[in-house]
Parts: C-alpha cells; structure tokens; sequence
C-alpha cells in the first residue's frame, strides 16, 4: 500500500482551526468558506485515519489523537517553511551586533540562534545578554545594531513581539514563613519586575521583606531555587526546579510583560529585517495569523537542533 502524505495546506487548515476553536474563524483568517475548511479537515483524517476534533454546542475541540499531531504539525509546517526560505532567499551576509535581554524565552532563544546561523552562515551576529534597560542604554550609545528587550525599558519606542504571563515563582520546597511575611528575592531598581512586584504587595496590603538582591536573572532564579525566597518572572522560567508559588498563598495576579525590537529603523536592515521575521515566525507558530504559540509547542519546535 501506498503510504499518504501529510499534505501542507492541510496542516495549516488543522492548526488554524485547533488555535480558534471554530471552522467558521479559521475560515476568515485563511480566506476560506466553513465548508471549505470542513472538507479539508475531513480530507486529513482520512489520511491519518483518525478524528481530530470532536465538536460541542460552543466550539471544535482536539480530540487526544488530534492533540498527538499538532505539535508534528507545527513542527513540518516551521521545516517546510524554513526549507523554503533557506532555498529561495537571497544570501545575506555581514555582521550584526545583537543585545537580548535574559527575560526573553530562555530555554529556546540559544536554539533558535543556532539555526538562523545553520540558515545564514555568513551572517556574523554578536551576541550581548543582560537586563533591559542596560541593553537600552547600549543600543542608544551606538554599542549596539539591534535590542531585544523588555518594552518598559524605553516605553515610547520598540515594536512587541512577544507577550508573556507573568507568575510568582518558588522553589518546590518553598515554606511560608510563620509571621506570614513573604520574602522576595529582588533585581536592583530600575527593574520593572520589582517595581511591579512591590507595588501588587502594597496595594494587597500583603507584609514582605528583602530577602535578597541579585545582579542577574540567573542569579535571581538560583536564589529562588535556593529557597531564598519568592519573585516574579515570566512562565516561560518554570519548570521542575522554579515552579509557580502555591495558590494556598493567595498572591495578586500579575500582568503580561511585552517583549519589543528596539533599533529597527537604524539598524542593518536587511540583517535585523531577517533577524526579527525569523524569530517571530518561530514564535507565531509559522501560521500567519500572529498568535504566539503555547511555550511549550514552541519547546517541541525548537527540540530539533539540526536542520532537515
């Protein structure tokens, strides 16, 4: 028997409907009656043999074979993507000086790098990590091409690209102290995580004290697995070691942080033009509609550190 293949529009069709939750929405963002989209999906389970979704009175949910192929999805879809540019792009080359802050998806940024590099290897790119406000300054005194920082770090300036949840994080371990006093592990001021963690704890007329200052995110996180004490960075930074502080605490609800570009209009432009399309592919799932994807599909895209 032959063996089928998984066709790309219809991995496209698949993703967009599974993202909305509605044949009739994917069908506005990929220009496409209902009956169209419907068809196309009827047309990918008879490949798979499987049903992907099943359907309630408010919306089209995955089944559990249909959660099983989104993330493969997403995953032949960036490939194919990538295969294409990587082929049908002109060469680029030079060298762009690139300051990313730490906040910035951590675990997949150095992959991410990594293939733009494999994609365009005579592009030379400088790498400077650090805190928002520091990379700022940098980019402003010419140190720097292009920032990636923190939106708060220049407000007026910087295109988003990137929006994350902001959580209370705490060592697994983590105890309440027996005063009922929280102790916070900080970054010094001008930091926009502290001001904005300080300022939900006065407003909650919750009792909190310094338990200490780190210089670095990754000096931050190792206090709170530490068990130092509790902060707040971006869900992006949990996992088994740094997980969300236990709800029996009652914390404030945080906001959302804003990642933005910084530098666009001065910078190398077609280096940083490339630069930025490529991560903010990574990050919108490769479907055109421009909603980030979940972290975690993101993780399973950026799993593969070689290119097909």
């Amino acid at each position: 028997m032959k063996q089928q293949d998984l066709a790309i529009d219809l991995l496209r069709t698949f993703t967009t409907v599974a993202e909305t939750g509605s044949f009739t929405a994917a069908g506005d963002i990929l220009g496409r009656t209902q009956s169209a989209i419907s068809q196309q999906i009827r047309k990918l389970e008879d490949i798979v043999g499987k049903s992907l979704f099943y359907r309630t009175s408010r919306a089209v949910l995955l089944s559990s074979d249909g959660g099983l192929l989104l993330a493969h999805a997403y995953d032949i879809i960036a490939r194919n993507d990538e295969a294409l540019r990587r082929l049908t792009a002109p060469p680029i080359e030079g060298r762009l000086r690139l300051g990313v802050t730490e906040d910035f998806i951590p675990r997949q940024l150095p992959v991410l790098l990594s293939r733009f590099g494999k994609v365009h290897p005579q592009v030379q790119l400088e790498l400077m990590t650090g805190l928002s406000t520091m990379l700022v300054e940098k980019l402003n005194a010419g140190d720097l091409d292009l920032v990636i920082a923190k939106r708060d770090a220049q407000p007026q300036a910087g295109r988003v690209i990137w929006r994350e949840k902001l959580v209370w994080i705490a060592s697994p371990e983590y105890k309440t102290d027996s005063n009922g006093t929280l102790p916070l592990v900080v970054l010094p001021p001008p930091c926009s995580y502290r001001r904005v963690m300080l300022d939900v704890l006065r407003a909650a007329q919750r009792s909190w004290r310094i338990a200490c200052t780190a210089h670095s995110i990754m000096g931050l996180q190792a206090a709170v697995v530490g068990n130092l004490g509790l902060s707040v960075l971006g869900r992006s930074f949990l996992g088994p070691d740094l997980v969300e502080a236990p709800a029996s605490l009652g914390l404030p609800d945080m906001l959302d942080t804003e990642i933005a570009v910084f530098g666009e209009k001065a910078a190398i432009g077609e280096l940083a033009d490339c630069l930025v399309t490529f991560l903010t592919d990574a990050l919108e799932g490769l479907t055109g509609n421009g909603r980030p994807l979940p972290m975690e599909i993101v993780g399973q895209i950026c799993a593969r550190k070689t290119l097909p």
